[in-house]
């Protein structure tokens, strides 16, 4: 893979490895620069996005980045400021507000990471406007996704959202942000292995749709991310800007495939559980910080299977009265509507310890070669000094044990975390 993967993407002419034509994606501009500066307006202006904009962020990225945006494009377009309240959630509540301050504008301006952006691209999709981001962070890789993960009633979910018409990211600005939404980044890109080997699990057992395109756009970068990543916390520009192409391929990869799985399967529902379950009193953790955590769990299961012999599965003993009694009563019902598609009757359970038992070798050798092992994804993390274990984000071992157990019920992919509980084996 050569070094102008993005470049190729945006024209379409990178070719499609699974042997469609040039892959295409919907967004318009990406521009990955030392500094923005002085551009904003131009950037923003060849989108076409109409003469009323939303500009939205709020307290901290306001500061970072926010006021130099609106200051650029007041007298060019009419600009209204929405800026969200101290640490804002990804949340319902969240949306209408946007929505609501927004409603008379043609489209929005993300001006923030993760929880700014994903409030965005999905008010914008609710409401059918464009929209746009400028990044404050390289803490995820949803700026170029189209699914925003937010929370509805207490449940996490990923929504169908719009994809950005342009995504700009001022390196010195990114450079300049909290170490830890830094080491996030970072955290959010390491779980291209274990996702794949997931994703391409459910394609080998169940005959599921999978893709290979997302992780050959990834090759290059991701390669030079992992053997550098102590440059991140360095001020190297040149590491923050593999990191931030990094997180725009990986969010592309998700837009290729229409939804997030080639970079969130088993770990993200670990990453998901404690985020709905967790006290609100506890200390917060950035999404990336969770992943980071989450995804060292995920390998060193997927090695502990890929190392045994042919799993056997049997009958699921878990019950809708189990799942509503862990999770109550609202959020339960929604767990086991997503969850029941995973439980399997006699038939199919015969049928699949049958595929497992024929092609388990077959298997193995497929899930190794896109598998990194746990111990190389630590040192990763480790030469960063970002979290690894769940006490580094003040997570009980208590509490880490029941989301490792139960993330499998909240969504309806199926991971290693059910292979392994539907044949009997500890997941942690």
């Amino acid at each position: 893979m050569t070094a102008d993967a993005l470049d190729r993407l945006l024209n379409g002419t990178f070719a499609d490895p699974d042997g469609g034509p040039p892959l295409y994606v919907p967004t318009r501009a990406v521009e990955i620069a030392e500094t923005l500066a002085g551009r904003e307006a131009e950037l923003v202006e060849g989108l076409d996005l109409g003469g009323r904009l939303a500009v939205v962020s709020d307290v901290n990225t306001h500061n970072a980045l926010g006021a130099r945006v609106v200051r650029a494009l007041a007298g060019r377009v009419a600009v209204t400021e929405v800026r969200l309240p101290g640490r804002p959630h990804a949340d319902t509540g969240s949306v209408e507000a946007i929505r609501r301050e927004s409603s008379g504008c043609d489209a929005l301006i993300a001006v923030g990471a993760g929880t700014i952006n994903d409030l965005c691209k999905y008010a914008a999709a609710r409401d059918g406007k464009d929209y746009a981001v400028f990044g404050t962070a390289p803490s995820m890789n949803g700026y170029t996704s189209v699914n925003a993960s937010i929370t509805v009633d207490g449940h996490k979910k990923s929504l169908p959202a719009v994809a950005a018409a342009g995504v700009f990211l001022d390196l010195e600005v990114l450079a300049k942000a909290p170490t830890r939404m830094i080491r996030s980044g970072l955290g959010d890109s390491l779980c291209r292995p274990t996702a794949q080997a997931d994703w391409l699990l459910a394609h080998l057992l169940l005959d599921q749709p999978y893709r290979e395109a997302p992780f050959a756009l990834l090759k290059t970068d991701e390669a030079e991310l992992f053997a550098n990543s102590e440059a991140l916390l360095c001020g190297d520009l040149d590491a923050m800007r593999t990191l931030a192409r990094t997180l725009v391929l990986s969010g592309f990869g998700m837009t290729l495939c229409g939804g997030s799985y080639p970079a969130s399967q088993g770990e993200h529902l670990i990453g998901h559980y404690a985020e709905m379950m967790a006290p609100a009193d506890w200390p917060g953790t950035f999404h990336g910080e969770q992943i980071a955590v989450t995804t060292l769990t995920m390998a060193r299961l997927q090695e502990r299977m890929l190392d045994g012999a042919a799993p056997r599965l049997l009958r699921s003993a878990v019950s809708e009265g189990d799942v509503v009694e862990h999770f109550g009563a609202s959020l339960g019902a929604a767990c086991w509507a997503a969850f029941a598609a995973k439980r399997f009757d006699a038939a199919q359970t015969e049928a699949l310890n049958a595929r497992l038992e024929e092609n388990w070798d077959s298997f193995v050798a497929r899930l190794r070669a896109v598998s990194r092992p746990a111990a190389a994804l630590e040192a990763v993390l480790a030469r960063a000094a970002a979290p690894r274990r769940p006490e580094d984000l003040h997570w009980p071992q208590d509490f880490y044990r029941d989301a490792v157990s139960h993330a499998r019920e909240i969504r309806d992919r199926y991971t290693f975390l059910d292979l392994a509980a539907d044949s009997g084996m500890s997941v942690i």
